[in-house]
């Protein structure tokens, strides 16, 4: 039976496919503070420009390539059980061949329903227009969990996490909660790796694995040393 392997992916490593976040650039994402383009008030406020700004965002991504840390991860489903828990919005883990993902903040790639977030539906292009409808006549929105919003995908995640033989966190600083509390809730036998150049210097016990890389150098280092043990 494969060993179970949990990855915790963030902004790091998409950042490496060109995907621009707001934690590199003090608070602004793409120019805008998060709150005018992030928020549900951000919503009510100026809908147009909440759904010109993740339009935009789609076509990014939808020209940017999973690198190397997406694709290794892909490729270690041939010796471990593998669940990728991912705070990006992205679908790069997907491109890359991984099979098993669950996003914690909404997918690009979709759009919900403004009254009704059960109402998700799959978008075949990069644009949401104003105008462009639910099956309840509401307008569609980005399917982002925004912030001051529930993460309705974390129950999911911490089943997941419980279960890990290794929990892999990559790309991620472990700022933004809920996710950041998941390592809470593996097993006193799971070992952990943590992949961040920025990773503060901490007691990090004896289960717990820093690789001060980014993530398309630090998951060669892990790859290696995880196959190494198994």
């Amino acid at each position: 039976m494969k060993k179970k392997l949990v990855v915790l992916s963030g902004a790091g490593i998409s950042a490496e496919s060109g995907i621009k976040t707001f934690r590199d650039s003090g608070g602004l994402w793409e120019g805008h503070d998060v709150k005018e383009v992030a928020t549900p008030e951000a919503w009510r406020k100026n809908s147009e420009l909440v759904q010109k700004f993740y339009n935009e965002r789609r076509k990014q991504a939808n020209e940017c390539l999973p690198n190397k840390a997406h694709t290794i991860l892909a490729e270690l489903e041939e010796h471990f059980e593998i669940k990728i828990i991912t705070q990006n919005v992205d679908d790069l883990h997907e491109r890359a061949g991984s099979t098993n993902v669950t996003h914690l903040h909404g997918q690009l790639t979709k759009a919900q329903s403004s009254i009704d977030p059960s109402l998700v539906y799959d978008l075949e292009h990069w644009e949401i227009k104003m105008g462009d409808l639910c099956e309840k006549g509401s307008q569609l929105r980005p399917h982002i969990v925004w912030f001051g919003e529930p993460v309705p995908m974390i129950e999911k995640a911490i089943e997941i996490t419980e279960k890990a033989d290794y929990f892999l966190v990559i790309g991620t600083s472990l700022q933004v909660y809920p996710a950041a509390g998941l390592l809470d809730f593996t097993a006193s036998n799971c070992k952990i790796y943590l992949i961040d150049p920025n990773i503060p210097n901490s007691n990090f016990g004896n289960r717990i694995y820093p690789i001060l890389e980014k993530a398309t150098v630090g998951i060669e280092i892990f790859k290696n040393s995880i196959l190494e043990n198994i």
